[in-house]
């Protein structure tokens, strides 16, 4: 019998979730049924919108279920197959996340290249979800032009490290971010190409915006929400578009309004929000440009790493109060 050790939610959290509502199990597999497959995961990603989905609620995903086994991007290696197309020693990614070892239909798991160098971790981030969001963003949402002065907040996390390096290499003139830490600063100035950077915890964010980009913005990558909207829709040059990717300044915290939502006639902005389930048709041409640009030694990351199963509740609440520099994965 194989022991698989899971997190379920037992209960929906308000505000950080504790070992009371996410609680870790044991479960014993059933054999394998015809066409399934078993994968021993070497990597779960946690992601902002996760929390979420512990809530009760319409979303653009559907919220997890009570006593059940939650999930998310994980990738791994088949140990046992029933299917000649996921041979033992595949390397596969899939969204049965949360848990050591995943099981299901063969369908569920997507087959992934061997690269040599390359971690597997990178399919969850720069050559993953975080990578394709950032792009995405960028260039179907904001519809980046070259010259153009881009602000991204949360820019030290997975998303904001791609997006920042991306619009550099789109034409940007130049890119702003906001980050918690003087060290998350320093670092989006001397690695991830960043023009400039503050750290929204010294307050003023509007101040501080100002000062980073004097000539205004004319692109707002938004992880945050909250007052880095609310200082964007300030700076905005006429005609700036805002892709709005996240509002995680708000998950565990209620919005206290938006301030200067006059500019957004006065000055014919565009604010789109957007989640990626309608965009995975572009993976290609994504695949296409980030595989050339890491190739050419022009993409820069970060992974920040919890080790083992059972903290990965630990990571994920890590996550959620800024602790990672990075993609945030726990390694199984």
């Amino acid at each position: 019998m194989t022991t698989s050790i899971q997190w379920q939610l037992a209960s929906r959290p308000t505000g950080e979730p504790t070992t009371e509502n996410v609680v870790k199990v044991e479960i014993d597999l059933p054999e394998l049924a015809e066409g399934e497959v078993r994968v021993r995961n070497s990597f779960l990603s946690v992601d902002p919108y996760m929390r979420g989905r512990m809530n009760e609620g319409r979303s653009y995903v559907a919220p997890y279920n009570l006593g059940e086994t939650m999930t998310g991007a994980a990738v791994g290696e088949v140990i046992e197959s029933t299917v000649e197309a996921l041979p033992v020693g595949t390397l596969v990614q899939h969204q049965l996340g949360w848990r050591d070892i995943s099981q299901g239909p063969a369908e569920q798991f997507t087959a992934l290249p061997n690269v040599p160098g390359v971690s597997p971790s990178l399919f969850l981030s720069v050559l993953g979800l975080t990578g394709i969001t950032a792009w995405t963003g960028l260039t179907q949402i904001a519809q980046i032009k070259e010259g153009d002065t881009v602000f991204v907040s949360g820019a030290a996390g997975g998303v904001g490290t791609m997006v920042g390096q991306i619009a550099r290499q789109l034409g940007a003139a130049r890119v702003v971010g906001s980050a918690g830490t003087a060290e998350k600063v320093e670092l989006l100035t001397s690695k991830y190409g960043y023009d400039a950077a503050f750290n929204y915890k010294d307050g003023d964010i509007d101040g501080q915006l100002a000062a980073a980009a004097p000539d205004g913005i004319d692109v707002y990558f938004d992880n945050v929400g909250g007052d880095h909207l609310s200082a964007a829709l300030g700076a905005f040059n006429d005609g700036g578009r805002a892709a709005i990717c996240g509002v995680m300044s708000l998950i565990n915290a209620k919005d206290n309004g938006i301030k200067n939502s006059a500019n957004i006639v006065t000055r014919g902005l565009t604010i789109k929000g957007f989640t990626m389930g309608a965009y995975f048709h572009l993976a290609p041409q994504f695949a296409e440009a980030m595989q050339g640009w890491l190739g050419a030694g022009k993409i820069a990351y970060d992974e920040t790493i919890t080790d083992g199963i059972d903290n990965a509740l630990d990571a994920f609440n890590g996550l959620m109060k800024g602790a990672n520099v990075g993609k945030a994965l726990v390694r199984i």
